[in-house]
């Protein structure tokens, strides 16, 4: 039986690629480049700054640049941080009926909290999850298994009890680990070289109002 959900935050539960790629375009600009797609930048929203940084501008943290650049991105991402992001359609539902059901879900994310607990009030989720464990949280990011462990006893959970849904390999790995249901978000941010069907992950879910119907399958 399913009693507990943890959710990853980026590309999971929240689209919140328009800020991301805004702030990575804005200081594109500053140094007189020109934006790039956002269908170019998008993929790799899930796999934190550095990548994003690595398409932006085609250097990675060897660089000098980078990590001026990654702070000039940050600073800027911190204080338009939900100007465009939006829940994906249909999860406020699903987290509504989560909560009519007494379900218990909190959120797993590599996201610092400076900038997780901001956004999650804007998006008036961070009274609402049950708990809220962030890339500093710990000491360790996923793919390690400790903070989705650590959500567990946060909850007072098993972990066999538990579904962690997310969007990127690392995600998936890290709920293997812990002794979780893994389900894959294949409406996040999916990079066309990804393979989800060879993660290991225990369902694969196209859009969100399918996650109750999976609940359910794996509470048999």
């Amino acid at each position: 039986m399913i009693k507990n959900i943890l959710f990853d935050l980026d590309g999971t539960l929240a689209d919140t690629a328009p800020d991301l790629s805004n702030a990575l375009n804005t200081v594109r600009l500053s140094y007189k480049l020109p934006e790039l797609p956002i269908e170019i930048i998008r993929p790799t929203v899930s796999q934190g700054a550095g990548a994003m940084i690595k398409v932006g501008f085609g250097i990675d943290e060897n660089d000098p640049d980078f990590d001026a650049i990654r702070e000039k991105f940050l600073n800027f991402y911190s204080t338009n941080i939900a100007e465009k992001t939006n829940l994906f359609k249909g999860i406020e539902e699903v987290l509504k009926k989560l909560e009519d059901d007494k379900k218990v879900w909190g959120i797993v994310t590599n996201k610092s909290s400076w900038l997780t607990i901001p956004l999650l009030k804007a998006l008036a989720l961070d009274k609402r999850s049950a708990c809220i464990v962030c890339g500093d949280t710990t000491g360790y990011t996923k793919p390690h298994p400790a903070p989705i462990i650590y959500a567990c006893k946060q909850l007072k959970c098993e972990p066999a009890s538990t579904l962690f849904i997310g969007d990127a390999e690392r995600d998936i790995k890290a709920g293997i680990e812990a002794g979780t249901k893994t389900a894959v978000a294949l409406y996040g941010y999916i990079n066309e070289t990804d393979n989800p069907k060879n993660w290991g992950a225990d369902r694969m879910i196209k859009s969100p109002d399918e996650i109750h119907k999976i609940l359910d399958e794996l509470s048999k």
